[in-house]
């Protein structure tokens, strides 16, 4: 509940990714402080999805990331014709920039639209449904 609450600020005003990695420091030092583990610890020990022992604590730069992006797309293929002709200009600071992450992302679906249905396990063709781009 604190996550989005924090978030919020940062996707309506624009605000620079090295602002947000500073207060993921801030957020990570007191995190780590409350839970009482080693200042050593890894962020992969914290963060990780993919683990035995999950903790519930999400990147604050990922989650900015994504509800960055979502916002671009939005206004792109917006229905009202006055949003689509103006171009939104998102500024995202020299680190990562929102418009060449959301090309990518979609050359990246494009490709695998190219490429096509392919076999990376025992299962046959066609037990899996793709959808596609």
């Amino acid at each position: 509940m604190l996550i989005p609450k924090r978030l919020w600020p940062l996707l309506v005003y624009d605000i620079c990714s090295t602002t947000v990695e500073a207060i993921e420091a801030k957020i990570n030092k007191y995190t780590r402080k409350w839970l009482g583990v080693p200042p050593g610890l890894s962020d992969v020990a914290m963060y990780c999805r993919k683990a035995k022992l999950k903790l519930p604590v999400k990147y604050i730069l990922e989650e900015y990331k994504c509800g960055t992006a979502s916002i671009l797309i939005t206004l792109e293929e917006s229905d009202d014709p006055e949003v689509k002709i103006v171009q939104p200009s998102l500024k995202t600071g020299r680190k990562w920039k929102v418009t060449e992450a959301v090309d990518e992302a979609k050359e990246c679906l494009k490709m695998k639209e190219l490429i096509g249905l392919t076999q990376t396990d025992r299962r046959g063709l066609g037990s899996t449904t793709t959808k596609w781009w």
